[in-house]
């Protein structure tokens, strides 16, 4: 049974990623409701530091359009989400660290049931070539600090929880310091 799904539920729809759950809801007047929730696999995303920049993405997937993403996808059933993370920084950008750090684990409180995992992964150095799915295209960007707190007013940027961090310390200047230390940590300042 999923995580936040009623013992009492049954599912009623399995497809390739989601999975539709159902089940009967007594509610506050005494009558009863069906309810329901979609449960997908996790998924994973990675912040990934090179030198002074960050390694972001351009991508194009079909009926998506052109978006501004981080490296990261679905965590496999049964696969650790670091080592997710890991696999997909491999395969959709040819980089590789030894140097990983947590920094958001969240299961968004909404009708459809997974947990996001956001990683930094400083000192990336290059290892392969990209190896990339039949659907996606990617161009590897270089940010500077500065153009990566930039991103915060990207309407196609893909990760909306790193959205308010970002305008925080594009504006306030410990949160600015917070950052930097996070993503390159106390031995390298980032050129603005």
């Amino acid at each position: 049974m999923p995580e936040g799904i009623p013992q009492s539920a049954q599912r009623v729809f399995k497809g390739a990623l989601f999975e539709i759950w159902q089940w009967e809801q007594v509610l506050f007047d005494g009558g009863m409701k069906i309810f329901e929730k979609a449960v997908r696999p996790d998924s994973c995303a990675v912040i990934p530091v090179s030198g002074n920049t960050i390694i972001i993405q351009i991508q194009d997937q079909p009926h998506v359009g052109r978006f501004y993403s981080l490296p990261g996808g679905r965590v496999d059933d049964g696969e650790d989400p670091l080592h997710a993370a890991q696999r997909e920084l491999l395969e959709e950008t040819g980089y590789e660290s030894k140097d990983w750090e947590l920094v958001l684990k969240d299961s968004p409180p909404h009708h459809v049931s997974f947990t996001y995992y956001l990683y930094v992964a400083r000192k990336c150095d290059k290892k392969n070539e990209m190896k990339l799915d039949a659907g996606e295209k990617i161009e590897l960007r270089f940010l500077s600090f500065d153009e990566f707190l930039l991103l915060s007013d990207e309407p196609t940027f893909r990760h909306e929880c790193m959205r308010e961090l970002l305008l925080r310390a594009r504006y306030d200047a410990e949160k600015r310091r917070e950052l930097q230390g996070l993503l390159f940590g106390s031995a390298l300042t980032p050129r603005s």
